[in-house]
């Protein structure tokens, strides 16, 4: 499972792997970011981005891939900006043949923290002990993006496990 917290300047992304047929560990492959250079044209920026993530999947070959959803906020200049990150990433994802989530960002924080309105050293931390890592993702980008992927896991889990009962 990818899971990826865009951006146009840092793009977070997670890969996570689960035993999807037990519902059982999580386990953390790899997290980091995606960095454009503010002197570089937004097409630039999101060629970026696409090769980024075309060469994760390339390399990690997830089953899905969950991203963050638009959030309202009051700027809709940062909105329109962020949905080209977004519409590239959907643009990989589909490319691939990958089934897509869109999870929205306080989705992620309740599945994670418990509450909608975590902060990101909250949301950090939380990946932090749920993963069991000695120390949380960073920067925040790449917590946030391997709190997607869990959340999309623990979102798939209960089917996981229905569909085990089922088998026995």
């Amino acid at each position: 499972m990818l899971g990826v917290d865009p951006g146009t300047a840092v793009l977070g992304y997670g890969v996570v792997t689960t035993c999807m047929a037990t519902a059982t560990r999580i386990t953390l492959v790899e997290c980091g970011v995606i960095r454009t250079r503010a002197d570089q044209s937004l097409a630039v920026r999101l060629a970026v981005i696409f090769d980024g993530i075309t060469e994760l999947l390339e390399r990690h070959r997830p089953d899905a891939i969950a991203v963050e959803g638009l959030f309202h906020g009051r700027n809709a200049r940062s909105a329109l900006v962020l949905g080209h990150a977004r519409g590239v990433v959907l643009l990989a994802a589909t490319r691939a043949g990958l089934a897509v989530a869109e999870i929205s960002p306080a989705e992620v924080k309740r599945a994670v923290t418990g509450t909608g309105a975590a902060t990101k050293p909250q949301v950090g931390a939380m990946v932090m002990r749920l993963l069991r890592l000695a120390a949380a993702p960073t920067p925040a980008d790449a917590a946030d993006g391997v709190a997607i992927a869990l959340t999309h896991v623990l979102r798939l889990q209960p089917r996981a496990r229905m569909a085990a009962v089922g088998r026995r």
